[in-house]
């Protein structure tokens, strides 16, 4: 199995991850997405935190503008909207469960957890949970794998190249 694409982490990206987070990262195994300035925007995160448990959120959005972006999004139901998308069209529920299979295969390749065997994030394959998951997802594999998430990132208001100026 090869091993989905993101970047080792270095002390400085932890550091940074850790201030966006306002708190110490935990289990990062690399940088999964990066601003156009270079910030980290989502991490990839091992599956079994240190102290042994259980985390589904492989994929996870740390970089502060996009987390407001995708909180904006939810507050006004935008998450009811994908649901009803998902329910009325059949192309994007099987791509949205191409997207849910291909997100458990990255984080099985950094380890596998059977507490977390075929479950992945953000609601997938099914509904739609939690956008800033799906954003993390579709920022982390590029346009055309997760299609709630790219969806999400066209409605959003942020963009990887948008980056204020403290570079945060």
């Amino acid at each position: 199995m090869s091993r989905p694409p993101y970047t080792e982490p270095t002390v400085t990206d932890i550091a940074i991850v850790s201030e966006q987070l306002g708190r110490e990262a935990r289990g990062v195994v690399g940088i999964a997405a990066r601003t156009t300035h270079g910030t980290p925007t989502v991490v990839a995160t091992a599956p079994r935190l240190p102290d042994g448990s259980p985390f589904p959120t492989f994929y996870y959005l740390s970089h502060p503008e996009a987390v407001a972006a995708a909180s904006r999004l939810e507050a006004v139901g935008v998450m009811n909207e994908f649901n009803d998308l998902l329910a009325e069209d059949e192309v994007l529920r099987t791509q949205y469960e191409q997207a849910h299979e291909q997100y458990i295969a990255d984080r099985d390749s950094v380890g596998e957890v059977p507490e977390l065997a075929g479950v992945s994030a953000g609601g997938m394959p099914t509904r739609v949970k939690c956008l800033h998951a799906l954003m993390g997802h579709a920022l982390a594999a590029g346009p055309g794998v997760n299609p709630i998430g790219d969806l999400a990132l066209e409605r959003c208001g942020w963009s990887p190249s948008a980056e204020p100026a403290d570079g945060a």
